[in-house]
């Protein structure tokens, strides 16, 4: 029978892994630095692969090391979740969370899945609106926590690139005047094509305006109006529009975690906490040079890795 992996030294793993540094990585997991050291010797003799190699003064992952880090992360959420589905001290009550609903389609199955199994006694409210009326109701105490699109009030946890896209089968942004569907006269993504349109000398009129993602996708799919939308809001049928087809990028989608003023921190922050393992387990964007051309389809396959938090965290 083979032998299962050891989940303590797969912590002290990605430990290394997060802080960059065996040194720290010790003082994380409350061992000396020999012990993580002994730890990684004994993981890569169970592994058979080479896990670390020399980088001037540092070590940093190898290929097989960033391989397994992966699967250690799936292993040590799946602990968690296991753990917490048994305990009978787990966290109950409610919490309130809010997102666009370009985010919620993308993002929140990840979310509702691994919240539901870690935290099966706690009621989760969701609310979808646009973020300027997130905001709005995150202040006024009517939610506990908000993913939208930052605006300098909340904690940026993801970035993804801000595309124009059009639909695969019709040729809407070849027209002289460009037909556009846009957000609100408030929307961040409506400003930053306005401005890049108008600095090119673009010829544009906005045919369509909603808060709905559903809607903008809708006007895109059909070939009536081109638009702007973050990586995670692409749908099949659409394609992404570059360089190439005379449209410059367009500064990055940032996404926060915006909270709000609660008793209830512990369930707020186990929510939290979810939201940004959620994002993490969803691989990394397309940069706007990899994206241009590709329609939906060529989107699928991609890896993923964690980041820190004062990095840019993962896409799909």
């Amino acid at each position: 029978m083979v032998a299962p992996l050891d989940l303590d030294q797969l912590n002290t793993f990605v430990a290394i892994a997060d802080t960059g540094s065996f040194t720290r990585a010790a003082d994380e997991v409350h061992r000396t630095q020999s012990a993580v050291s002994m730890q990684m010797r004994r993981l890569e003799e169970r592994v058979g692969k080479p896990l670390f190699e020399k980088d001037g003064r540092s070590n940093r992952l190898t290929e097989e090391g960033e391989r397994l880090l992966l699967y250690a992360r799936r292993m040590l959420r799946l602990n968690r979740e296991t753990l917490a589905a048994f305990d009978d001290k787990t966290l109950e009550g409610s919490v309130r969370i809010g997102m666009p609903d370009d985010y919620a389609e993308r993002f929140l199955p990840e979310i509702m899945a691994r919240f539901s199994r870690s935290n099966p006694r706690v009621e989760l409210s969701i609310l979808c609106e646009p973020t300027p009326n997130l905001v709005h109701h995150v202040r006024q105490g009517h939610l506990d926590l908000a993913l939208l699109t930052d605006d300098g009030a909340s904690e940026i946890v993801r970035r993804e690139p801000l595309l124009w896209v059009s639909s695969v089968s019709h040729a809407a942004h070849e027209r002289e005047i460009l037909p556009m569907a846009f957000g609100r006269p408030t929307c961040t993504w409506r400003r930053h094509a306005c401005d890049a349109l108008n600095e090119m000398g673009r010829d544009y009129r906005t045919l369509f305006t909603s808060f709905s993602a559903t809607v903008i996708s809708a006007a895109v799919l059909s070939g009536a109006a081109i638009s702007v939308l973050p990586e995670c809001a692409l749908r099949p049928g659409m394609r992404v529009l570059g360089e190439n087809d005379g449209f410059p990028p367009l500064p990055d989608c940032c996404i926060g975690l915006m909270r709000g003023r609660t008793s209830h921190m512990e369930v707020v922050d186990a929510l939290a906490r979810h939201v940004t393992e959620s994002l993490d387990n969803i691989s990394v964007p397309l940069t706007p040079d990899e994206a241009e051309g590709f329609d939906f389809v060529s989107l699928t396959h991609r890896r993923g890795k964690r980041l820190r938090p004062s990095q840019v965290l993962p896409g799909w």
